[in-house]
């Protein structure tokens, strides 16, 4: 039995980044596939991290879902994380930049 609700359901996704440039990058990979269903609207933007502890230079990526029901906007979160873990996993073997800039860092912590 699918659960109908009067009012459309709301889920806020944040994913951080260690560069403004990999959010962006990001962003701009997972905005070129659209909803599936007319049922589930999407908004992807890169905003500034809000956390005092993290990086200055950290971005955001985040997504914000608003769907019919449980199952549609369970769907959509689903498969928008399938695609994510494909762009993430592409950034890892790719990016040597990022990669440099880790191996970077953890030699100069203790």
């Amino acid at each position: 039995m699918a659960n109908q609700t009067s009012q459309p359901l709301n889920r806020q996704l944040r994913i951080p980044f260690p560069m403004p440039r990999l959010a962006s990058t990001a962003l701009k990979a997972l905005q070129v596939d659209p909803e599936l269903s007319p049922l589930v609207q999407r908004h992807l933007s890169v905003v500034s991290s809000s956390s005092p502890s993290s990086d200055d230079h950290a971005e955001v990526l985040q997504v914000e879902y608003q769907a019919t029901t449980n199952r549609m906007l369970r769907v959509a979160v689903n498969s928008f994380m399938e695609g994510l873990k494909l762009v993430l996993e592409v950034m890892e073997q790719l990016d040597v930049d990022v990669l440099a800039a880790d191996k970077a860092n953890s030699i100069k912590s203790p």
